[in-house]
């Protein structure tokens, strides 16, 4: 099983100062890798059609509405899911939030947990870079919460972290991010992205539904 996480927003909480609303992680799911090669090998094929660079990297906020459309009308045909969160940030107080590389973390343990059920033995591969410490405490805080006793198996077998630019799916996790990103926006387009995409989604869960103290 091979798991790509990315995120849209920021971790910022200057709401009224260009902080983004919202903060989205997106975590995308297949269960197997010849599916999973063929999904990226059509990103590949998406850019030729696009007369696209070879080395251009689908991200949401970088395309114009025709192009989104395309990507996602083409790649809903591989076998995928995905589960998000959608932390809204004007409902957030405590000190731990103020902190981009703590508040990064929870929100990643946050959209694991609601995908436990999915997971079995994945290898997780997260976008960014940061320093060979933090990737070291990422991958042993969400091991460490999403893993548990009560099945055999492990939920999380490893986790990565790689630049989104070399990595065709770590590009749909960013643009399934995106489409639920927009979906909480007062935009005409709200609603197109996800829609494309929705029978692919088997969890959007926007929190907290009560102001969340971490």
């Amino acid at each position: 099983m091979l798991v790509f996480v990315d995120e849209s927003g920021d971790a910022g909480l200057k709401l009224c100062s260009g902080s983004s609303s919202h903060f989205i992680v997106s975590l995308v799911i297949f269960d197997d890798h010849e599916e999973a090669q063929r999904a990226d090998n059509h990103v590949a094929t998406l850019r030729r059609q696009l007369r696209l660079r070879p080395d251009f990297e689908f991200h949401f906020h970088k395309l114009s509405s025709d192009r989104r459309k395309a990507f996602y009308e083409g790649m809903v045909q591989f076998n995928f899911r995905y589960v998000c969160i959608a932390v809204n940030k004007a409902e957030l107080f405590g000190p731990g939030f103020k902190y981009p590389q703590t508040f990064y973390k929870y929100a990643c343990k946050l959209v694991c947990n609601n995908a436990k059920n999915y997971l079995k033995e994945a290898k997780v591969i997260i976008d960014g870079s940061g320093s060979r410490n933090f990737k070291r405490q990422l991958a042993t805080y969400l091991k460490a919460n999403t893993n548990d006793e009560s099945v055999i198996y492990k939920r999380i077998r490893d986790v990565r972290m790689q630049a989104a630019h070399k990595s065709n799916l770590l590009q749909l996790a960013d643009m399934v991010a995106g489409a639920v990103a927009r979906s909480y926006k007062d935009k005409p387009d709200r609603d197109l992205y996800r829609q494309l995409i929705r029978r692919k989604e088997v969890g959007v869960q926007l929190w907290p539904f009560a102001k969340g103290k971490f």
